[in-house]
């Protein structure tokens, strides 16, 4: 695995040119205003074809970071671009549209629509932008494989059914980004496996771009590298992340936001 990583890694660098990166934080914070900073300015850059696990404790800022970089958020400082689009220059209808056809979302919880198919879910994205529902979805539900399941309910799957045809629906429309707030959360082992070798395969065969919120270790390796914060504030980057590696800089953050923490309440 750590080997396809780093051939990816290389093969993106050599063939990049003057392509823009697939995501683009400059000075990008968040600040909600009383003295309350949710994310302080991050600079970051994720080219095509990477795959970036956002780790930290708690409270780090790590889902800030994320919302803000999929415009779900609008920052209060700072220039975020997908794919070189500057996302404050959009409007609402325009963003949307953005996140639409260019961005995927897979969430802890899948988000699936109770009274559509499985493969009417994965069409969501292509019915909400107008497009004719040709055979892309079932396309889709056999690339992670699901394909004899598309005319299924959503309540005859397994946890771990579902979340992959969460993942079908973000790469439907072939996206710039596919970010992914803790995926594997609420799966077990097996299943949770089973979803990161498809993010894994997005990046390595298609040339996707994965942005992963995650607090597990073990999800971390499948990353080409792991973004760390605390407090809001970058703390760290690990290429090509390993258990015991994750696992050291993940107490260490937590120890240091702890004590961070304390000395704020005893100011």
């Amino acid at each position: 695995m750590f080997g396809r990583r780093r051939e990816a890694a290389t093969a993106t660098a050599a063939g990049s040119g003057t392509v823009p990166d697939a995501l683009t934080l400059e000075g990008v914070g968040r600040d909600h205003g009383r003295g309350v900073v949710a994310l302080h300015p991050v600079d970051l850059a994720v080219p095509r074809g990477r795959f970036l696990a956002v780790m930290g404790p708690s409270g780090s800022g790590k889902s800030t970071l994320l919302q803000c970089a999929a415009g779900l958020d609008r920052p209060t400082a700072g220039v975020v671009r997908i794919g070189g689009t500057e996302l404050s220059a959009l409007s609402e209808t325009a963003l949307t549209r953005l996140r639409r056809e260019r961005v995927g979302f897979v969430f802890q919880a899948h988000h699936l629509v109770p009274s559509l198919s499985v493969v009417e879910n994965v069409a969501l994205p292509l019915l909400l932008g107008g497009a004719p529902v040709d055979g892309r979805a079932r396309r889709g539900l056999a690339a992670v494989g699901l394909g004899e399941r598309a005319d299924a309910a959503t309540w005859e799957l397994s946890g771990g059914q579902r979340q992959r045809v969460a993942l079908a629906r973000a790469l439907i429309n072939d996206p710039d980004v596919v970010f992914a707030d803790e995926p594997t959360g609420a799966l077990d082992p097996a299943a949770a496996e089973d979803v990161l070798a498809l993010l894994r395969r997005a990046v390595d065969r298609d040339d996707r771009t994965v942005v992963m919120v995650t607090h597990d270790p073990a999800a971390a390796t499948w990353a080409d590298a792991a973004l760390f914060l605390v407090g809001g504030r970058v703390a760290g980057r690990v290429e090509c992340p390993d258990v015991d590696e994750v696992t050291r800089v993940m107490r260490d953050l937590g120890r240091e936001q702890s004590a961070a923490m304390r000395a704020g309440r005893a100011a």
